[in-house]
Order: structure tokens, then C-alpha cells, then sequence
């Protein structure tokens, strides 16, 4: 699969339960190290909260999850975070939920659908994009062998995002990672493939 869902942009809703607030925070991020930067920022903006619950979905490859429940009680927080993102197959997503306690228990089944509720009206709020995975090479082509590199780039949906043309052409494409391997098949005998990331 080169698709995946995520979210369009960061958003931000809040909802009162039963006197407490409860802010959900939704944003895009592009690996774990940006996950954990955004759920850092968001408990320091609200260290005087009661409880900052979070999760996360990243990597469309791997699916590298986590949850926390930050002070709640097991599986009543982060994990209904986490769900919230799975139920709409959500990757690249942070989700953190502040609960300022407003001085009235909600009890496990209220906890879970309170942070559960909160996380997917933030998500809803941010809307939903499909993004595709993309593998990048760097090759290096004889101008006789251009036209030719070129038409295998476009019939296996990839382009070039930056061009050098000296003594020999430089490209560097982009090819949805499925299309990868046929299209290196296709050209290896007349390119030179310098980069794979």
C-alpha cells in the first residue's frame, strides 16, 4: 500500500464534562522525535493541568504507536486517545489531551469516553488527507537515455523534483514506493542510481 490517511493541518477544540475541562490538541507530525516535541510543548503550555493524556500513530511502514495515561487511571486516557486515531486509520498524527479536574470524578467509563470524545473532535476538526509514500533516488543519465528515463518515471507515477543538466543530466525523483523497484529495473543498465532514501 504507497496510501495513507492523516490529518490536514493542527486544531484545537475544547469541550466542558461534568465542570472539567477537557482540550484536545491534533497535529500532523512526520516522525516520532516530532510526536514527542509536540507533546512536550503542549504539557509545558498546560503544566498547571490536572492530567496532559496523549498518543500517537507514526511511520505508515513500521505503525509505531503510543499511548499514555498521564496520571489517570490504566487504559482510561491514552489508550481511547489511541483508539480515536485507529478508528479513522490516522497515521503521521499526535493527539493530546488536557484535563483540567473540575472537582466532580467521572469515573472510568466517563474517563475514557470524556479523553475518548475529546480526541475525535479534535481529529475532526483538523480534516483528513491521503498522502502517498514515496521512495527518492538520485540518478545520473546520458542525454541519449533521458527520453527514456523519463518515460519510465511517468508511466510508474513518479517525478522529478530537482534537475541538473551539465556534462550529463542529475535527477532527483520521487516514485510511489511500490513503483520503485520497476522502475530501478528498468533503468539500471543506462543510469546511474548515486542515492536511495
Amino acid at each position: 500500500m504507497d496510501k495513507y490517511q492523516s490529518i490536514q493541518r493542527e486544531a484545537e477544540i475544547e469541550i466542558k464534562i461534568e465542570r472539567s475541562r477537557f482540550i484536545g490538541r491534533a497535529r500532523p507530525v512526520k516522525d516520532e522525535e516530532e510526536a514527542k516535541e509536540f507533546i512536550a510543548a503542549v504539557s509545558q503550555e498546560h503544566r498547571q493541568a490536572t492530567h496532559n493524556a496523549w498518543a500517537y500513530r507514526v511511520d505508515p511502514e513500521h505503525d509505531i504507536r503510543f499511548a499514555s495515561d498521564d496520571g489517570e487511571p490504566s487504559g482510561t486516557a491514552g489508550e481511547p486517545i489511541l483508539r480515536s486515531i485507529l478508528s479513522r486509520d490516522l497515521i503521521q498524527v499526535a493527539v493530546v489531551v488536557t484535563r483540567y479536574f473540575g472537582g466532580k470524578k467521572l469515573g472510568v467509563r466517563g474517563l475514557i469516553d470524556a479523553y475518548g470524545n475529546t480526541a475525535a473532535a479534535a481529529l475532526a476538526a483538523a480534516g483528513t488527507a491521503t498522502y502517498t509514500i514515496t521512495h527518492t533516488l538520485v540518478l545520473r543519465v546520458a542525454y541519449p537515455h533521458l527520453d527514456r528515463c523519463l518515460y519510465w518515471l511517468g508511466k510508474l507515477s513518479g517525478a522529478v523534483v530537482a534537475a541538473d543538466y551539465s556534462l550529463e543530466a542529475s535527477l532527483t525523483v520521487v516514485l510511489p514506493r511500490s513503483k520503485t523497484s520497476e522502475f530501478i529495473a528498468q533503468v539500471k543498465d543506462f543510469a546511474t542510481i548515486s542515492e536511495q532514501v
